[in-house]
Formats: structure tokens, C-alpha cells, sequence
């Protein structure tokens, strides 16, 4: 049985994250409030913010799952892109221009960024041409986090020498997410309400996905039960705690979990002196597993006794 089975409604809810497909005209913010007004709930947040008038992949995290948000900002981007050209470019002009471009990039944020505009560095991992109607390009773009797609188009066509803008722009990939299990606020709110008043959970448990589903990407250290508890509280992972261990290196975000897939924690990598990881971010409710461990003041106090 998976996670996403043995966990109640509530709990994946509480816990889980949605692959929304973000429709033209609200901002991501706007579309995670309207999630959590769907679901009745107090908390969601979003990765990876998408401009109002771009669609696709926007991945929502529910409540205690958005203590995961901090691992997953950074995660690679893929776009599908329409470049208008202002004039006509000879074909094979435009695929080396466009072959140029991938690589380290240095861009500054637009006019209408709500970050700093200062220079920053970014790498586009591969352009690929699908299709070309006239001055109408097609493209499909992977980036690393935080490019700005908009200045790409710009400045392929200030490299062209004709001018470009970028006339239509779709999200198809998030780090672990694509468009292979995308979900609408229509057919969240259709779940919901299945669930609500026919008591037919099936449409829900199709849209809402484990929390560990958005951390799939990390290398993950799997603890035994007893260790659990007191990672849960905050304790460095040490070595007598430890089934398996990836092959890692020392300073690397990864994730803690249980034998039986469980996200525990998120750490970092020590891996020295015995110790395994440090804990960051705890994503477990302590007491969901046993205590086999002992604080500094119970000891003493059996001592004293």
C-alpha cells in the first residue's frame, strides 16, 4: 500500500500537494488563495511564481506541506514559448542564434519584476525549435530557476538584429512535476464536493498527492523507527540510526525518511563524527512514532531518583 493510500482525506489535505494547472489572467498568489478557499483550508502556498498571463504547472502545497517550500524554489524550469520575430530570419540563422543562448546567461530582472534589477547569473540547459509558422516560433525551453523567459525572447532579437518578443509562454515542467498529471481549479472544486456530499473520495485522492511526491528529487536517507521520534524533535541524525544511506556528499539538502516512506525531516548533509545529518526542516509530527530516546532532564531526574 503507498502513502497516498493509507493516508486519510484529511490527512492529505493537510499535508499534499496539487499539480494545478494554472489558467491565464489570476496571479499565483490569487490561485493559491482560491485552493485554499476550495479545500476550507488556512494555509497553501505555490512553486514557482508565474506571471498572470502564463498557464501550466504551478505546484500547490497544503498547509503543514509548505514547510517543504524552501527545498523545492530552486528547482529547474522547462517552458513552451511563442516567439513573435518582428522580421523575417533565415532558418538556419535562427537555430545557431538560438544554440548561442544555451549556457550561462546574465540577465537583469524587467521594469516590471517585484525583485531587485541587478544582474544575475542563469543557465539555459537546451532550446529546442518544435514548430515555425512565418515570424512565429515555437520553442521549448530548459532553465534553471528564476530566468526570465520575457528578456530571452528580447534579447534573441536584439541578437538577430530584427527584434522578438515573447508573445505566449506555458510551464510544462517544476523539478518533479510536468504536465503528464495536471488538475484544474474546476476539477479540484468538482473533488471537493464529491467528497463533501457524496462521501466518494476517489476524485480528491486523484488531484491531492503525498507531500514526499514534491521531494522525490532529493537524495533520501531512510532511518530506522526507532531514530524517528527524536529526528522529530529536532536531533542530529547519527550513524546507529541510519538503514541506508545514498551516495551524498558533505553540505547537501536531503531528505529523512521513514522505512516505510515517510517523510521524517529535510537535513543536511554532516557526515562526519559519526553524524549523518543536521535537521533543518521538521516535516513529521513528533509522537506520530514512538519515543526510545531520553532528554537531558529525564536522565537526570532518573538519576536523582
Amino acid at each position: 500500500m503507498t502513502i497516498a493510500q493509507e493516508r486519510t482525506i484529511d490527512e492529505l489535505i493537510r499535508k499534499g500537494v496539487i499539480n494545478l494547472d494554472k489558467p491565464a489572467g489570476p496571479t499565483s498568489h490569487e490561485v493559491a488563495a482560491w485552493v485554499k478557499r476550495i479545500l476550507r483550508i488556512k494555509k497553501a502556498g505555490h512553486i514557482g511564481t508565474l506571471d498572470p498571463k502564463v498557464t501550466g504547472v504551478l505546484p500547490i502545497l497544503l498547509q503543514d506541506a509548505t514547510k517543504a517550500v524552501g527545498a523545492l524554489v530552486n528547482l529547474p524550469k522547462e517552458y513552451v514559448c511563442v516567439l513573435h520575430l518582428h522580421k523575417a530570419v533565415p532558418e538556419p540563422l535562427l537555430r545557431d542564434m538560438l544554440r548561442e543562448f544555451t549556457g550561462v546567461l546574465y540577465q537583469r530582472p524587467p521594469l516590471k519584476s517585484a525583485v531587485k534589477r541587478q544582474i544575475r547569473k542563469r543557465e539555459i540547459f537546451y532550446i529546442d525549435v518544435l514548430e515555425r509558422q512565418g515570424n512565429d516560433v515555437l520553442f521549448k525551453v530548459g532553465c534553471e530557476a528564476g530566468t526570465y523567459i520575457r528578456k530571452l525572447c528580447h534579447d534573441i532579437g536584439e541578437a538577430l538584429g530584427v527584434g522578438a518578443h515573447m508573445q505566449e509562454l506555458r510551464r510544462t515542467k517544476a523539478g518533479p512535476f510536468d504536465e503528464s498529471k495536471l488538475s484544474t481549479l474546476h476539477d479540484l472544486t468538482d473533488a471537493y464536493h464529491f467528497w463533501i456530499e457524496d462521501n466518494d473520495e476517489a476524485p480528491l485522492r486523484d488531484i491531492i498527492m503525498p507531500v514526499e511526491r514534491a521531494l522525490s528529487h532529493l537524495p533520501k536517507i531512510v532511518i530506522r523507527d526507532t531514530a524517528v521520534d527524536a529526528i522529530c524533535h529536532g536531533a542530529r541524525l547519527a550513524e546507529p540510526g541510519v538503514i541506508s544511506l545514498p551516495d551524498v556528499h558533505a553540505k547537501q539538502l536531503v531528505g529523512i525518511y521513514t522505512a516505510r516512506d515517510e517523510i521524517v525531516a529535510l537535513g543536511i548533509s554532516v557526515l562526519q563524527g559519526g553524524v549523518i545529518a543536521e535537521v533543518k526542516r521538521v516535516m513529521m509530527e513528533p509522537g506520530t512514532y514512538p519515543r526510545y530516546w531520553k532528554s537531558r532532564r529525564m536522565r537526570k531526574h532518573e538519576e536523582g531518583a
